[in-house]
């Protein structure tokens, strides 16, 4: 399995999720230039006239430091568009893609060859997120470069199947690009999806309790001190089901032993951002895994100990 060439450049093989209101320019700048992909949701850039500004930002720096630092360039970055139909912002938030050629671009909720063309006519590649097998040939079909399999455990709308049961399903068709989702937040984890079948991890949660994270400081320590046990599943916020922090659930004054089932015309995107907004800005959303998060840090100090995690845990490997 080979990766495209823009994928072959990381310090370790880590994607850092594109996490809605949280990941920002400052975010991305960090984790790119600490080796890993970063990215953002171009929905994050409100109103939409700011998205070309953050991409002036972000491709500005990422080329200053590239200068400065030719023995260690930045990774590439991404952006996530959301395709579902709903989102007024696409056609907008596409030609700023194309202004400033994208190298990455995530795509969500949805599936369209035109996508895949304009983000191919200018050199970059795409990469699809799934839930399930079905999903992701779909995707392939329709001309994504890559899956990215959001296993059970991740945060935000996250699947139900077993990251074992979802790699190994994909990869008896799929020779590409294969970056899995799901409760990693270490470097040993990373490891572990290469072994499954994976080409790289995809990293978001954690990120929240960074310095660089556009989060509160509550919805940052949470992620500390909460646990695997702590994060509810539930379809109530936004009509898909998704993972989300316990505390902030109770905050909100509900009980979340005992949440109603969603409605899924709830959902709404672009300028207004709807009860998706509303619920991303107060249900915090989170991954299984942030039980060895503990302490909110620059993003570059996580991605360093990430970098250790995982050539300790290879050593181990080859040791046995």
């Amino acid at each position: 399995m080979s990766l495209p060439p823009i994928l072959q450049r990381l310090r370790i093989p880590v994607i850092a999720a594109p996490l809605f209101i949280v990941s920002n320019p400052k975010l991305v700048i960090a984790q790119c230039t600490s080796g890993v992909v970063g990215s953002f949701p171009s929905l994050n850039a409100r109103p939409d006239t700011k998205l070309d500004e953050w991409m002036h930002e972000v491709t500005e720096a990422l080329a200053a430091w590239d200068r400065d630092h030719p023995e260690r360039p930045a990774a590439p970055f991404a952006v996530n568009q959301i395709v579902h139909r709903s989102n007024d912002r696409f056609q907008h938030d596409m030609e700023v893609c194309a202004k400033w050629k994208v190298p990455i671009v995530i795509t969500s909720l949805g599936a369209r060859v035109e996508l895949n063309e304009a983000v191919h006519s200018w050199g970059g590649i795409t990469l699809h997120d799934v839930i399930d097998d079905r999903f992701a040939r779909k995707a392939i079909e329709k001309g994504a470069d890559g899956i990215i399999a959001v296993a059970a455990g991740a945060g935000g709308h996250a699947g139900r199947w077993s990251p074992f049961a979802l790699v190994q399903e994909i990869r008896q068709w799929f020779e590409g690009p294969l970056i899995l989702s799901g409760s990693i937040a270490s470097g040993g984890a990373v490891l572990a999806a290469q072994a499954a079948g994976a080409d790289l991890a995809y990293i978001g949660s954690p990120f929240i309790a960074t310095d660089e994270a556009n989060a509160s400081d509550p919805y940052k320590q949470s992620i500390v001190d909460s646990r695997a046990a702590d994060i509810v599943y539930s379809d109530l916020f936004t009509g898909v089901h998704g993972n989300y922090l316990r505390s902030s659930i109770v905050n909100a004054g509900l009980d979340p032993d005992n949440l109603a089932a969603g409605n899924l015309d709830t959902m709404k995107f672009g300028s207004e951002g709807g009860a998706k907004a509303k619920a991303w800005r107060d249900i915090w959303g989170s991954g299984q895994g942030i039980g060895v998060i503990d302490r909110v840090q620059p993003a570059a100090d996580y991605i360093d100990l990430l970098a250790a995690q995982y050539e300790a845990a290879k050593a181990r490997i080859c040791a046995n």
